[in-house]
This record gives C-alpha cells, structure tokens and sequence, in this order.
C-alpha cells in the first residue's frame, strides 16, 4: 500500500485536473448537500404524518407504514448499495441515488392516496441507500489519512444539522403551508446536490474493484436484514412471546446463518468475512450498535417527555432539543480533529462514559424538572455523542480495504439502523412494563378510584406515552399526576439501561484503532492523492 508521501514524486510529474473536479473539500460539500436531503427527511416527515392522517382518512396503520416502509427499504438495501457503489462508481451510484430520492420527494407531495405514498417512500429508502454509503466511499477515496477525521466530522456535522432542523422545519411548513410541502422542499435541494455532483464529484474505482455480484449472498443478507428489523418494529404490538415476533427472528438468525455460510464459499462475496479480521473494525462496528440502542432509543422518549408531560408543540419540542443537536453540530467537526491528533480511542471511550453520564442525568429528569437542568443534560449528551458518532464511523471506513469502501460505508449505516430499532424496541417493552407495575399504586396513591378493566387499560396505554386522559367525573390534575409519574417512571428505567448498555460500549471503544483511511484508488489519479494531502492553501 503507497503512502502519500510515497505517492508525491508520481504526482509532481503529472498535470493536475483543471477545476474543481475529484478534489477533497469541494467533493465533501458536494456529498454534503446531498445527505443533508437524507437527513432532513428523516425527522421532517414526522411532522407531516398527523395531517396525512387527516387529510387522506388514513389509519394508524396506514401512517405507520409511511415510516415502516421507508425505515424497511433502507435498511434492508444499505449494504448492497454500498456494493453497488464499489463496483460501479460511487459518484455513479451517488448521483443516482439523490435524483431518485428527489423525483420519488415529488411522487409523494404529487400522490392523492395513502397506498402511494407507501409505495414512493419504500422508492425513496431505496434511493436513499444508495446515497449515504456512496457518500462516505468519495470521502475514503479522496482524503488522504490525517484528513479524513475532519471530513466525517464536518459530514456529521451537516447531518446532525439536518436532523436537528427537520422537526422545525417540518412544523412550520405543516402549519403554515401543507404537508405537501415536506416532501417537495426535497427537490430543489435535490436539484441543487444534483447540479453540485456532476460539477464537483469524480468517478473512484478501486484497482481490486469488484467484477460482480454475489446474488445468493444479497438475497440472503437482504432477508435476514428485513426479517430483524421487522421483528423488532412489530414486537412492541405483537409481544415479544408472540409466535409471530419470535418467528421474523428466528428466520433473521437462519439467513443470517446462511449469509455466513454463502460468504465463506462465495468467489467474490458481498461482505468478505476478512473485512472483521480486524479487531478495530468489528468493535466498531458493535461500538455503532450499541450507541445507536442508547441514543436513538432513548431520545424516542424524550419528545414524549417534551409533549405530553411539559405539553410543548412540536416544534417548541425541537427547539427545546437545540442544545442536545447544537453540541453534537458543533462536536462533530471539533470530534475530527482530536481523532485527527490522538487516534480515535480516547474520544471514544470518553464519548461513551459522557454519554453514559448523561443518560443517567435523564434518568433523574421529572414532571417538574425545569427545562434549564434538562438542558444540561442534553448538552451533555450531545458532547458525548459527537465523537462517538464521528469516530466509529471513520474507524469502520477507515479499516476497510479502499475496494470495499462502499460496503464499509454500508455496514456503519446498517449498523445505526439495527440499534436504533433494537433500542427502541427493547427501552420500549421496560418503559411499558415499568408504568404497568407502578400505575396502580400512582392512581391509588393520586386519591382516585379503581377503573373498569376496559378503562384501566385505556388509561395504560396512554401513560406508556405521557398522554393524560380525560376522564369524565374524574379530576385532571389527578389523573394528570397520577399518568406523568408511571410515564417518568418508565422513561428513567430505560435511561438508566441506557447508561449501562453506553458503559459496554466504553469498553469495546478500547478495542478500536485508526484503519489506513484515505488511500487514493488507481482511478482517481496519484496527482489528486498528492494534492489532497497537500498544506491547505497550495491546492
């Protein structure tokens, strides 16, 4: 493998490319743009569901799949996307990807019916794919080692801008607009990641690029993908005794099993078992499922909190939630250059324990709290995140051969999709189990009367959310009282897991390590690798 420096000399005695074209930082605005679309819609839709309800007469779940559908395409198709990119371009695969998630933005603002909105978001999280482990290939291919740090710290950056920005965003278009215009406002911003692209990104293609597919593999891997992830939406409503629940799983750990298998024998696989030889890429890449179960299964409480306890809107909500987006914002970039300067572990680890820390300050959180100690909290939690979500990315992209840059890029992605859903899952079942155990004794200890089994059950799902009912003949403050304590009950237990699940991610960030990063493929050229890694200034 040529180092850059070895690669300078080489570089010297050919031109370098006119324009803007193949270099480092316009490519990263370039991949930015694009994946801020994503991201944006990630969070935006939630906001335009409640109207879609309304306006089409649609059921709960009818709504439920506008998400579901999205989350399955997604899921299900990361890895072979990133495949696609490694063997076809990922500038090819990248600009497929934003146009296709932009005209199916449109099919879905233009669709008169709930059936096709399903239909055009399952499109869309298949566009969607193609996207992010593309984005994260240019920026391995095209930084060289000390700066790629910095790049998935600014690419996480925007992300978390994006994300932090789509319930805002999205509340104010709803309200003042139509929930048309949540799905629209990705086409101009697609137009203009499109036009950015062809301009500024350039084809990379490693020498040991692959030649072709493994089928049995991706069917294998796109069934075990689809059956976990199903089984772990479905089995809060299911149950997790459910023959239904234990069957999706099941069959995932079969295909899983088989994709093992497949890819032992396969000629050229779709997910080399070499790739987790390496210790620091396989920590990782657990590192990135168990953040994942803390953050995003735990954050899925705290708009409830945020709602149905201090009774904020929506968007009130997420301006509440700056300070958590904020840290992490402008973490990321400042996350990249501490890797940059003493590796990833001690950020990760620190990360962990930070976030750990801050988990467990939630967890104190009650009905009264006010919003200036959550907010710490939230900043501290943010401050956390930042160079987890920074460093396990770079350490599994960095670690991975440059030929399989894609399916690395893949993996990370995939990797943050089963642990949000897994968290979620899981927190879910103990919050709802905790407020079952502790609202009898809340409703009695509130001085109301025992409820009919019918009603008692009305009144506990409602708790599982944070939601006071109103019950005629019953006073509000009480049932109020009563509801909001088994609710913070339950949301402090599955903090508090959180916390230790964040620990056991401390101790698998010891195990991770900086990869070779941006080695420069045959493709794209020595001259643009030496420039990349020139002083900033000289390019």
């Amino acid at each position: 493998m040529n180092s850059p420096a070895h690669d300078e000399p080489l570089a010297a005695a050919r031109p370098r490319e006119a324009g803007l074209r193949g270099r480092p930082w316009p490519t990263l605005l370039a991949v930015a743009v694009g994946v801020m679309m994503v991201a944006l819609d990630s969070t935006i839709v939630a906001m335009a569901n409640p109207a879609i309800q309304q306006d089409l007469g649609a059921s709960l779940a009818d709504v439920q799949w506008i998400t579901n559908g999205y989350l399955l395409a997604l899921a299900v198709s990361l890895i072979t996307a990133g495949k696609l990119g490694d063997r076809f371009g990922h500038r090819q695969t990248f600009l497929v990807g934003v146009a296709g998630f932009a005209a199916t933005s449109a099919a879905i603002g233009l669709s008169g019916s709930v059936a096709a909105i399903v239909v055009f978001r399952v499109l869309q999280g298949l566009f969607g794919a193609l996207m992010q482990p593309s984005a994260l290939g240019l920026l391995r291919v095209t930084f060289p080692p000390e700066r790629l740090n910095m790049a998935i710290g600014i690419w996480s950056g925007v992300v978390g801008a994006a994300t932090a920005a789509g319930p805002i965003i999205g509340g104010l278009l709803v309200q003042h607009v139509s929930w048309e215009a949540v799905f629209m406002i990705n086409v101009p911003v697609g137009a203009a990641a499109l036009a950015v692209g062809v301009v500024i990104l350039k084809d990379t293609r490693a020498d040991k690029a692959p030649e072709s597919f493994d089928v049995p593999g991706i069917a294998l891997l796109s069934a075990a993908m689809f059956c976990l992830v199903w089984g772990l939406i479905k089995a809060p409503a299911w149950g997790w005794g459910d023959l239904r629940t234990l069957g999706f799983l099941l069959a995932a750990v079969v295909a899983f099993a088989g994709f093992a298998l497949r890819e032992g024998r396969a000629g050229e696989p779709l997910v080399p078992l070499s790739m987790f030889h390496s210790t620091a890429l396989s920590a990782g890449t657990v590192l990135m499922v168990l953040m994942s179960f803390s953050f995003i299964g735990g954050l899925f409480f705290v708009t409830f909190y945020l709602q149905n306890v201090h009774g904020m809107s929506p968007v009130s909500s997420g301006v509440h939630l700056l300070p958590l987006t904020g840290m992490m914002i402008v973490g990321a970039p400042v996350s990249g250059a501490v890797i940059s300067r003493f590796g990833p572990r001690p950020p990760l680890v620190a990360g962990m324990l930070l976030t750990a820390a801050a988990l467990w300050g939630m967890s104190t959180l009650e009905a009264g709290t006010g919003m200036g100690v959550a907010s710490c909290w939230f900043v501290l939690l943010g401050l956390g995140l930042a160079p987890v979500m920074v460093g396990t990315t770079d350490v599994i992209v960095s670690n991975a051969p440059a030929e399989l840059a894609g399916v690395a890029g893949g993996l990370q992605q995939s990797a943050m999709q089963v642990g949000g859903s897994l968290g979620t899952a899981v927190l879910g079942v103990l919050m709802a189990s905790r407020v079952k155990d502790v609202l009898p004794g809340e409703w009695s200890g509130a001085g109301l009367p025992p409820l009919a089994a019918d009603r008692a059950g009305a009144v506990e799902d409602a708790a599982k959310v944070g939601v006071a009912p109103s019950l005629p003949g019953l006073p509000r403050g009480a049932v109020a009282e009563a509801v909001h304590a088994s609710f913070i009950s339950g949301m402090g237990l599955a903090f508090v897991v959180g916390a230790v699940v964040a620990v056991a991610g401390a101790g698998f960030a010891l195990f991770t390590r900086k990869g070779q990063g941006g080695e420069p493929p045959a493709a794209a050229g020595r001259a643009e690798a030496a420039e990349a890694a020139a002083p900033a200034g000289q390019g």
